[in-house]
């Protein structure tokens, strides 16, 4: 079956009144995937870097949300993570 596994930048800081929130460096998102599929022998088919608005916003659900918001009316924070695809075997079914 083929599925996906995420390794999004972590906030390491909140945003302020007057600051934007701090995240991990996209580097880090890399190494994450780096040591994942190393330490599970995934059949990896594909890694590639994803772009998303907002994913961080209260009402999203970051990196899976299929439908991520945009608007004129406040600024826009575009976020990058390492998304790697992999085949696992068929679920068991009861």
């Amino acid at each position: 079956m083929l599925t996906f596994q995420d390794f999004v930048p972590e906030m390491t800081g909140t945003p302020g009144f007057l600051s934007p929130a701090q995240f991990e460096t996209f580097e880090a998102a890399v190494a994450a995937a780096d040591r994942w599929v190393t330490e599970n022998d995934v059949d990896l088919v594909n890694v590639e870097t994803v772009v998303l608005p907002n994913m961080w916003s209260p009402h999203e659900e970051n990196s899976t949300d299929a439908s991520l918001r945009t608007s004129d009316d406040f600024p826009s924070t575009w976020h990058q993570f390492v998304r790697v695809w992999y085949r696992s075997a068929e679920p068991e079914f009861e």
